[in-house]
């Protein structure tokens, strides 16, 4: 029997991707996972991420990382239609990560308030052919190691794209609006450009702010 663990890092930052990650293994080696200590992303140095995330590899059946653009996001942000904005989109993505997986069983971390409705916005996007039994549920990343193990691959892959965009961009913090150094960025970089690189998302409403701010004063300097 294959189970698969679901999870995603990134949601709430304004700089960078959605990061949605999935890992598959027998349920006979599931106990591997609690043998190596495998715990919640969050609670994990980024030294020890990057350990277990070799470890969690050589374990699995397979695994696989989906990227969300913050173009995606923004459209989905902005989208009108009613239940199809960002949790629609994480349940589009992990449906897709779930499809080349192929568990007869899966974990996911819920993004949804209604840990059900989530899994039923998964189960649309599947196809006939893949049809596990979805348990959905809040802080699965805490609950199951399985979920634990996709989420510490979320988050180093989503930590080396952080690290690509500061190569090119400069040293913007964590990409997340708590962090004053990102928030500085942000600020700073409207002063010497038009507009933000597209690795912001221009949904989040500080960047929109910043940006119809800037637009008021050019309309009064011309």
């Amino acid at each position: 029997m294959l189970v698969a663990g679901v999870d995603e890092a990134g949601r709430g930052c304004v700089i960078g991707p959605l990061v949605v990650a999935g890992v598959v293994m027998s349920d006979e080696k599931l106990s591997g996972l609690a043998a190596l200590g495998v715990k919640d992303s969050k609670l994990l140095t980024p030294q020890k991420r990057e350990l277990f995330f070799n470890e969690i590899i050589a374990l699995a059946h397979d695994f696989k990382v989906v990227k969300v653009s913050p173009f995606e996001i923004d459209k989905a942000v902005e989208c009108k239609i009613p239940l199809h904005k960002l949790n629609r989109l994480e349940a589009k993505t992990m449906a897709k990560v779930i499809e080349h997986l192929s568990p007869n069983q899966v974990y996911v971390d819920a993004a949804d308030i209604f840990e059900e409705r989530f899994a039923t916005h998964i189960r649309e996007c599947l196809p006939a052919d893949v049809n596990p039994e979805i348990v959905s549920q809040h802080k699965a990343d805490k609950l199951y190691p399985i979920v634990s193990a996709a989420s510490i691959l979320a988050k180093v892959e989503r930590d080396r794209e952080i690290e690509l965009l500061k190569n090119d961009l400069g040293d913007f913090g964590s990409g997340y609006l708590h962090d004053k150094k990102t928030t500085s960025f942000l600020v700073e970089w409207l002063k010497t450009n038009k507009d933000y690189p597209l690795c912001v998302r221009k949904s989040w409403k500080p960047v929109k702010k910043a940006l119809s701010e800037r637009d008021t004063v050019q309309q009064k300097l011309f």
